[in-house]
This record gives structure tokens, sequence and C-alpha cells, in this order.
């Protein structure tokens, strides 16, 4: 009787886990940044972070800022005393006086004619200036002093086109400065006061013409008043309605913007 065997696979035994406490992981140390792509010719990342530059010779965004800001708190100043705003607001305020309705136009409707008639007559003037100044600089190709000086020319040509030399005259010898030789040596200071003033004569030369039908008017009403014994009647009332039909019919503000308009051609 012969016996068998079966050879058994050994058993695989397993080192028990230790017990002890569990021993700290190695510090790492800091980490290097991650890589970041650069863009050939402009040097700047496509990571997360971005970097601005500035094309050399163009203004930065915030010399642009700081200077519209500036032309906005001057331009008030710059359009009442170096247009033909002052003259136009004038004449139309004596032409309201000498029809005698002291508030019909409004004040508002009266300034928005002015304003608008008056950026009309800039308007080349205004084109000029932008063309040799504004946009250039904006454009970088001129700084900020050359684009003041070549700016200003068209103005200044246009005020002293408009500016008696009586005036230039006044205001020199107020500021105790020599007598420019040339029309390019009268200085800004100078010639802004002037042209203001050389605009109200303007203005009230206008107005003057413009009052005088008016008063005929006036003179008239009174006296045919007179003449009937209605000295308790107030000749206004009477002949404001014959101002006003008067003003229509010669077709008034017609005549007025024309003549404005005129003085600058």
């Amino acid at each position: 009787m012969s016996a068998t065997w079966s050879a058994a696979a050994p058993a695989t035994v397993s080192a028990p886990a230790a017990s002890g406490p569990r021993a700290p992981d190695k510090p790492t140390g800091p980490r290097s940044p991650a890589p970041t792509t650069t863009d050939s010719g402009t040097g700047a990342g496509t990571g997360s972070s971005s970097v601005s530059l500035n094309v050399p010779g163009q203004p930065s965004q915030i010399v642009s800022i700081i200077l519209l800001t500036t032309i906005l708190g001057v331009a008030p100043a710059v359009l009442l005393m170096c247009t033909a705003f002052t003259k136009i607001v004038v004449v139309l305020s004596l032409v309201r006086s000498a029809i005698g309705t002291q508030s019909v136009p409004p004040n508002q409707v009266l300034v928005g004619l002015a304003l608008f008639l008056a950026l009309f007559v800039m308007g080349p003037t205004f084109d000029a200036m932008q063309k040799e100044g504004v946009g250039p600089y904006l454009a970088g190709t001129k700084t900020s002093g050359q684009a003041f000086t070549d700016g200003v020319k068209p103005l200044r040509s246009f005020m002293l086109a408009h500016t008696r030399p009586e005036e230039i005259a006044l205001m020199t010898k107020a500021a105790s400065a020599p007598p420019p030789k040339a029309p390019d040596d009268v200085d800004l200071r100078t010639l802004v006061p002037a042209f203001v003033l050389s605009e109200l004569r303007a203005a009230f030369i206008i107005g003057f013409v413009v009052f005088v039908p008016f008063l005929v008017v006036d003179i008239v009403v009174s006296a045919v008043l007179m003449s009937l014994g209605m000295v308790m009647l107030p000749p206004s009332l009477i002949s404001l309605p014959f101002k006003l039909l008067l003003f229509v019919l010669v077709d008034g503000w017609s005549l007025v913007v024309t003549t404005l308009l005129g003085s600058y051609h």
C-alpha cells in the first residue's frame, strides 16, 4: 500500500504592524514659482499676473485723465472769454430788453441759442485746434508743450482778427509792457481782455441800432396817450403789442442772427 504526499504551498507570513507612533514627514523646502510662457516681443507672461506697458511717445492714461479734467475746468472760462459767446449773449439780452419783455424768451433759451451760435462761429477754429494740437498730442507725435503752442495759434488768430488795436494798446499800457512789434508777439494775458472789450463794444453798438426803432414806437405811443389825456395808462402796456408786431413783421430774429454771424466774416 503506497502513501500519497501532496506538497502544500508555504504560507506567507506578514510582519505585524508597528504599534508605536508614526514618524513625522521630512519638511520640504520652498517651491520654485511655476514657469510661465513668455510671448515674444512683449515680455509679458501668460500666467495669472499681467504686465501693462506704455508705448514710448504716447501719454499715459493718468496724464490723459489729468489733462481732460483740467480742460473741463477751464472750458467755461475759455468759452466766455475767448469765443463769440460774449457778444452774442449780450446782443440777445439787449434785444429782449428793447422789446420790453423781461422774461420772454427766458434766460435758458437765450444762453442756449448763444451757445450754439458761438459753436457755429467757432467751428473752423476748434477744428484747426484739434488738428494742430489735441490730435497730435493724443497720437504721441507732439509733447504737451508743443501741442499747446500749436493748438492755441488758431484761437490767437481768431481773437486778433476781431480785436481793435486800441484795446491791445490799452491793455499793454496797463501791464507796463513794451508795445508788441508783431501780432504774434501779443501775450495771451493781454490779448484775452482786449478781445473781450472789443466784443462788448461791438455788442453795444448792435444793441443801440436795435433799440432805436423800438424807442420810436414808445415815443409815438406816449405822445398819443398824452394827447388823449390817458395819463394813468402805462405807455409800455400799449406799446408792447406794437413792438412785438413790428419785430415779427421785419423778421427780427433772422436779422439779429444774420448781423451777428456776419460780424465774424
